[in-house]
Order: structure tokens, then C-alpha cells, then sequence
């Protein structure tokens, strides 16, 4: 599939995110702009695990299937802001995100087919079920890939998952965390595309599965 963008690997998700909005004619300082109410949000101290570091994990990701993206400017604004709203007491922090995603892209001059596309990419994180559009699959999918890490990463994933959700004590937290291991343990398959699943399914129900028995 041929993509918009340049063959150039940037380093960072920063550099990655920057180069789309100066591709799509757009200043430096607009660029910092955006940049600069992004990391602002992923900085917060509340965040342990939705932060900066977890942009760049799903985009290092996403660069391993690039060539398999069809919208690729669309695939990172999805990446900057899925987890921008992030509020531990409500449940529509999805939903949020991609409002604030449809607002900038609307000030960008985007065409409102792309900007639906990059919504649509933000609101699938909510389940994380099978999409037609399969950049949407590879989107979700990297999001989700630190469910098949090493065991001892992901111990460390849940217990920053756990302190993101302090206000809530152990009886109440518990049988909400549970039911979201459950979620995907009851899928067909957790991850979406070949690419990822045959990378990361089995030791993703391995963990959960782990993480499960620790919450009963």
C-alpha cells in the first residue's frame, strides 16, 4: 500500500508527529503548539503508564508494519491522541480523546473523511474488537502489544496500571480490573492482525491470565 509520507525513520514519536503537521504545510510554531498540549497531558504526574514513553512504544511498533499502513498521517494523530484525556473517575476518556483530535484536525484544514478515519481509530481503543479497516487493526494492536511482554515487564505494567487507579480501594478496583482481563481473555483472538497476534497472542493470554488469578 503506498503511504503520504517520507521513507525517513525519525527517532521519536515527537519528531514522527512534528514531521506530519509540517508535511501538511503547517509552521514550526503551530507544530510546537500541538506538541506542547500533548506532552503537557502525557506529563501529568498522575500517569505511570500513559505517557510519553507509551507513544513512543505503540508508534516503534506501528513502524514495523508502515508499508501495510494506508493512511499513515491519520494513524499517528491517532497515536498523539488516544490516551490524551485520561481521567481515572470516568469512563469516557476514549470518547473525549477523540473529540479533542477532531477539533485540532478540523483547525488543520483535514478533510472530514481523514478526520472520521482518526476518531474511528481512537474510539476502537475502547474495546479493542475487530475493525474492517485494518489500520485500525494495527493501531489497536500496538496499543495492546504490552500485554505479550516478557512476564516481568508486564508485572510492572499492571502495577503502574494500579497506581493510575489509586482512588479506588482493592474492593473496588479489583472486580473492575477483572472484568477487563476477562474482555479480552474471552475473545477469539486478542490481537487482530497475523502480524501482532503471532508475535504477541500467546504470551498475552499467558499474562492475563496471571494478572487474573492474582486479582481473585
Amino acid at each position: 500500500m503506498s503511504t503520504p509520507t517520507p521513507t525517513t525513520v525519525l527517532a521519536s514519536f515527537e519528531e514522527a508527529f512534528k514531521e506530519q503537521l509540517m508535511q501538511i504545510g503547517r509552521s514550526q510554531n503551530i507544530s510546537w503548539s500541538f506538541w506542547r498540549e500533548i506532552s503537557n497531558h502525557y506529563n501529568d504526574s498522575s500517569r505511570l503508564f500513559h505517557t510519553l514513553r507509551h507513544l513512543d512504544s505503540v508508534y516503534s511498533l506501528l513502524l514495523e508494519v508502515k508499508e501495510e499502513i494506508s493512511d499513515w498521517p491519520m494513524l499517528m494523530f491517532a497515536v498523539a491522541y488516544h490516551d490524551i484525556i485520561f481521567n481515572p473517575l470516568r469512563n469516557n476518556n476514549q470518547a473525549n480523546s477523540a473529540a479533542l483530535a477532531v477539533e485540532r484536525l478540523y483547525e488543520l484544514g483535514v478533510n472530514k473523511c481523514r478526520i472520521d478515519l482518526c476518531e474511528a481509530h481512537i474510539l476502537a481503543t475502547r474495546k479493542h474488537d475487530f475493525s474492517l479497516n485494518s489500520d485500525t487493526n494495527y493501531f489497536t494492536d500496538a496499543d495492546i502489544a504490552i500485554f505479550g511482554a516478557d512476564p516481568e515487564e508486564y508485572v510492572e505494567y499492571y502495577k503502574k496500571i494500579r497506581e493510575e487507579y489509586n482512588i479506588f480501594p482493592t474492593v473496588v478496583y479489583n472486580p473492575g480490573r477483572r472484568k477487563v482481563l476477562e474482555h479480552f481473555l474471552d475473545m477469539p483472538r486478542i490481537f487482530k492482525t497475523d502480524y501482532f497476534a503471532d508475535r504477541f497472542e500467546k504470551q498475552a493470554r499467558i499474562n492475563l491470565g496471571m494478572e487474573l488469578q492474582e486479582l481473585l
